[in-house]
């Protein structure tokens, strides 16, 4: 990946300030789509470990993740009711493209609430599905409970993850191999909820 989108460099450079802005933006901006969540989160634990970079217990950057996540995930529900029939109509640029929001547009109709949940374990459709779930106006209440559920399940999962594997020789050394596979998990919940769905229409 570029530079600048390197966990570890983004981490050494902008700290925690950094990975808490990141979470935020990737979780409800639309330019923060790109962004690396889930390898920033899993090498942000491996670095509190390590003791490297970071220096704060990992209990208290659960926390601070999932708050982000959250407060993102509620930015982008706020600015999808006040601007989402507008964005359906907005031409592609070079940070905004159609078939992005036609995805998590999809992605919400077919899983409604839940994909509240699941979509913190896609990226991309992360990004965008609270956008739609507010220009969908669905019941703020409801949208709240699953953004509390999703965000913190993601945050503190991830990021702990990272905390317990990182300790692992094998792990540390193969650290590129490992980010490869964080993004092929992250769409497991997505391949159950397909089983799920195909083996209740039969």
């Amino acid at each position: 990946m570029p530079a600048f989108l390197d966990p570890e460099w983004l981490i050494s450079t902008f700290g925690l300030i950094g990975i808490l802005a990141i979470v935020f933006a990737e979780s409800g901006l639309l330019i923060g789509f790109f962004l690396p969540g889930d390898s920033l989160l899993f090498t942000a634990g491996l670095l509190i470990a390590d003791g490297t970079y970071l220096s704060l217990p990992l209990w208290l950057m659960c926390l601070l993740v999932s708050v982000a996540a959250i407060a993102g995930d509620q930015f982008g529900y706020l600015f999808g009711r006040r601007f989402g029939p507008s964005l359906f109509r907005r031409p592609d640029s070079r940070l905004f493209k159609q078939e992005n929001l036609t995805r998590a547009q999809e992605f919400f109709a077919k899983y409604g609430a839940r994909s509240i949940v699941l979509a913190r374990f896609v990226p991309i459709v992360r990004t965008f599905t609270p956008i739609v779930a507010g220009a969908s106006h669905m019941h703020y209440r409801t949208f709240l409970l699953y953004n509390v559920i999703g965000g913190t399940i993601w945050g503190c999962g991830v990021t702990t993850l990272g905390y317990f594997l990182g300790q692992i020789p094998f792990v540390r050394s193969n650290i590129e191999l490992i980010l490869i596979a964080i993004v092929a998990v992250s769409v497991i919940p997505i391949a159950v909820e397909l089983v799920r769905s195909r083996s209740a229409h039969r």
